[in-house]
């Protein structure tokens, strides 16, 4: 076998598959995979078939499973030479809908180049990381190859919450075992800087109803006297946060601090896209990565009364709105999503019927970026881009499988990261990748492939 080979020269020899990379995601991309999508089965299921068949390609040993929630999970196997450790190489083929095709500027299932991004749903979240698993593999082989055994996850219902993958790891955890597992399912804080994400916030969809009459009324008849839904919901969801516009819940905690790198507010800004004299939440003295890396937030997602559009002179009898909880490290989500519950009934105003319904509740995750498979990840990112060191950031996004992992192999160190940045614009229309980073990355992974051993 041939010596490991640096992060910069596999660079050199990804640059050389650009247009391999560019074609394996335009497949990839043509297929509107959304999984249990009315309408989407036949594309979803082609994109199974074709990741199937990529892996098989890679002389990997690949077999698809049926999950509960009917989806598809592919997995690809090389065994570990002897005395080796095993590495899982884990991302996901299903995406989220496109949404309306006139909200992007090109066709979302066409991938399409524009100032250097390419540009497509699930360009970055998830299908970008597949072919950047793909590339540096097929850097390895092209190098000599790796000693160590390599497990390819790709998951199809990451987007719906992974049900049917980890009850796959219930039923069967053998096929998932492994020494390191690196999760193609983030990215950078920026294009450029070499990133590990350390964190994922929990979290929980709680969806609020106010009732307060038996049917609309004739707002000149009733209006001023009769208690009105909709203002109802207003008083308590504005009861959620303060007059800085942070989250409050009584009796959890809101004063978290981060002790990663930091996410100044000029750079937040820009990355969220914050119109011009709007203000960031918190005070001076809250940074924007206490508040999503450290603090627990909840986003109104979705709201209900009647539609501007239909809108007559009545007095709404009820509303509701969608919440979407997260809660950061060290804390339960349970506990908090009953406190949540708690504060929303006690701050309901005028008698009014409020119900709660709770649903999709997951912890937060956090790893240890210390130990030497993810030290050796970090070394190898950083060479990658010519960087001095590796940045550690936070995510307020939820990967349901990274918590099941964990929890199942306790001993392995678990490694978050990917191709996506906040130019990426993930789950909106004009979902893009950098293919620089896919290059870089993949040069990336593939050193670790050829230079850990497990020492």
């Amino acid at each position: 076998m041939s010596l490991p080979v640096d992060a910069t020269t596999h660079s050199t020899h990804l640059e050389g598959q650009r247009e391999r990379i560019f074609s394996d995601l335009s497949t990839l991309v043509a297929f509107n995979s959304v999984h249990a999508e009315p309408g989407c089965e036949a594309d979803y299921a082609s994109a199974a078939a074709w990741v199937e068949e990529a892996l098989a390609e890679l002389g990997l040993d690949t077999t698809a499973h049926l999950t509960a929630d009917g989806s598809t999970a592919v997995i690809g196997r090389r065994e570990a030479a002897e005395g080796m450790p095993t590495v899982l190489l884990y991302s996901h083929f299903d995406i989220v809908p496109a949404g309306d095709p006139a909200r992007w500027t090109s066709d979302p299932f066409t991938l399409t180049e524009r100032a250097g991004r390419w540009y497509g749903r699930g360009a970055a979240d998830c299908k970008g990381n597949l072919v950047m698993h793909l590339a540096a593999l097929r850097a390895v082989e092209a190098s000599g190859g790796t000693r160590l055994g390599i497990i390819v996850l790709v998951e199809g219902s990451e987007e719906r919450g992974g049900a049917g993958l980890e009850a796959l790891l219930q039923e069967d955890p053998e096929l998932f075992r492994a020494d390191a597992i690196l999760i193609a399912d983030s990215g950078n804080a920026a294009v450029g800087v070499p990133t590990l994400t350390t964190m994922l916030r929990g979290g929980a969809q709680v969806t609020v109803t106010v009732d307060t009459l038996e049917s609309p009324l004739h707002s000149g008849q009733y209006g001023g006297a009769a208690p009105d839904a909709v203002a109802a919901l207003v008083r308590i969801l504005d009861s959620l946060r303060d007059k800085h516009g942070r989250t409050v819940i009584d009796d959890v905690a809101n004063d978290g601090a981060w002790g990663g790198d930091p996410y100044t507010k000029e750079d937040f800004r820009r990355d969220a896209g914050i119109l011009d004299g709007v203000a960031i939440m918190g005070t001076d003295a809250d940074e924007p990565a206490d508040m999503v890396w450290a603090r627990p937030a909840v986003t109104v997602t979705g709201f209900t009364s009647t539609p501007v559009a239909e809108a007559v002179n009545a007095v709404p009898a009820t509303a509701a709105a969608q919440l979407n909880l997260r809660v950061p490290p060290g804390m339960d989500t349970v506990e908090v999503v009953e406190k949540l519950e708690k504060h929303l009934r006690s701050r309901t105003p005028w008698g009014a019927h409020v119900d709660v319904q709770i649903g999709d509740i997951s912890n937060p995750f956090a790893t240890d970026v210390g130990g030497p498979a993810l030290t050796a990840l970090g070394d190898s990112l950083a060479a990658a881009y010519g960087a001095d060191q590796t940045a550690t950031v936070g995510s307020g996004g939820s990967i349901p499988l990274t918590l099941a992992l964990q929890e199942q192999f306790p001993a392995a160190e678990i490694a978050v990261y990917g191709v996506e940045e906040p130019q990426s614009t993930i789950h909106s229309p004009d979902e893009s990748v950098d293919p620089t980073e896919i290059i870089c990355i993949a040069a990336a992974e593939a050193a670790f492939l050829q230079a850990w051993e497990g020492k």
